[in-house]
């Protein structure tokens, strides 16, 4: 890492909890003041704020439904009008609605279509925008490896997940010259609040799949996706974070 993160401004979509708030504790912990978003869970992300503020960083906490378009465009006018700029955009919020095709009502499909698709596109086009002018940007989504394989139950989540990953690619071409880097990180089984609901045999079925034998940590998400941003020569791939699961 020979670039200074000091000073540098990042945004944590969905950062409140889970992975994203280990994501944004990690920029935090570089120098950079992080801007985290959360859609419902206020408590949470005041949480993840006055973590980074114990850690010795600076952040502040916005409220916003990213899967609207112009509530993401404001979210990113938010952050530009009190920082005065965004040099990192992590897209991270997303959502499941789990359920077999035939079963799949027309709002499981659209929910998690806007959630997890739509808004790393609103997200990233209005942050593009700054850090051309910059000359400079980082920007990493969060996809899955459901994205990469497919799942029974999950074809909404792995259709908008492996969207991203198409997306991101075209992004990382159209603004290569600008210096603005695009990646992807795709996490496998990690330890999240929805795995905290599972039953103990249906989660020990699921590691049992996977080569390294256990699932994996919000943290190893987050040194995954800061790596990405301190890359200055890598854009336009997928990074897969699931202990082996998928071996291309």
């Amino acid at each position: 890492m020979t670039m200074s993160w000091r000073d540098r401004v990042a945004l944590v979509t969905g950062g409140s909890r889970g992975i994203g708030r280990q994501i944004a504790l990690k920029l935090a912990e570089s120098g950079m003041k992080v801007a985290v978003n959360y859609r419902g869970n206020q408590e949470a992300a005041q949480e993840t704020d006055e973590l980074i503020r114990q850690a010795g960083g600076d952040s502040f906490i916005i409220p916003s439904d990213v899967s609207d378009i112009t509530q993401a465009q404001s979210l990113i006018d938010t952050v530009l009008g009190h920082w005065g700029r965004l040099d990192v955009l992590v897209n991270n919020a997303g959502i499941a609605r789990d359920t077999l095709l035939l079963r799949m009502k027309d709002d499981d499909w659209s929910d998690v279509i806007q959630t997890d698709l739509t808004s790393v596109f609103a997200c990233t086009r209005a942050a593009i925008k700054p850090m051309m002018k910059q000359r400079f940007g980082r920007i990493v989504s969060i996809s899955s490896i459901a994205g990469i394989l497919g799942n029974a139950g999950q074809a909404n989540y792995a259709a908008a997940k492996a969207g991203v990953i198409g997306f991101t690619r075209s992004v990382a071409r159209e603004m290569a010259s600008r210096n603005i880097t695009a990646n992807v990180v795709a996490p496998g089984l990690v330890e999240t609040d929805l795995t905290q609901h599972m039953s103990p045999d249906a989660f020990q079925a699921l590691v049992k799949q996977v080569p390294l034998g256990r699932a994996g940590r919000p943290e190893e998400v987050a040194d995954a996706v800061w790596y990405l941003i301190g890359a200055e020569y890598v854009t336009g791939q997928t990074l897969v974070v699931d202990g082996g699961l998928v071996m291309d």
